[in-house]
């Protein structure tokens, strides 16, 4: 009889045999591979849809009385080069989820995720680039930790994270000068 080993703190949500993986902890159907990658995909979508919601409102109004700092790319920019580095990183965790038997890569990839839906409420909801510049920080570290536990599983997961690892990084240049140049 097999058991399932998701309450495990090293094994979450992972079956005994890494290539079965249940609807459910301690499930017996598998999980569909198109399945979770839609939803590895769907979820990072998510994310971006609602840092989207969060913004559009503040892009109008409090965005355009910043002074911006050299190089900002016009707004309309930004929701299309999201989309694909949220799918990258969508693909990316769904690469790793598929090889690892090791739960560390996924969670500082959940962990980079979090992070990142943090940012525009920090930045633009609460008005603060200065806490979005915090955001940024964690972003970065997390982002190449996430990098570096991927390289262990997936070369291709890992450098589908590399756009999005200098996207972070110009984008923190943006946000530093956001805050030198406004005074946050």
């Amino acid at each position: 009889m097999r058991k399932a080993l998701w309450l495990r703190k090293d094994r979450v949500f992972q079956n005994l045999d890494p290539h079965e993986r249940g609807w459910f902890p301690g499930s017996s159907a598998p999980l569909s591979p198109k399945l979770a990658l839609l939803g590895f995909v769907g979820l990072c979508l998510l994310v971006g849809a609602a840092s989207g919601g969060l913004t559009a409102n503040s892009l109008r109004t409090w965005y355009l009385t910043l002074t911006a700092p050299p190089l900002t790319p016009p707004r309309w920019v930004f929701g299309p080069v999201w989309a694909v580095l949220y799918v990258m990183i969508g693909v990316a965790g769904w690469l790793v989820w598929r090889r690892s038997v090791n739960v560390r890569p996924l969670r500082l990839w959940g962990w980079q995720l979090l992070a990142n839906a943090l940012w525009a409420p920090a930045f633009f909801g609460l008005h603060r680039p200065d806490l979005g510049l915090v955001m940024i920080a964690a972003i970065l570290v997390l982002t190449g930790l996430t990098i570096d536990a991927f390289a262990r599983v997936s070369r291709l997961a890992a450098w589908l994270m590399v756009p999005y690892l200098i996207w972070i990084c110009f984008t923190a240049y943006l946000n530093v000068g956001f805050c030198w140049l406004n005074r946050f």
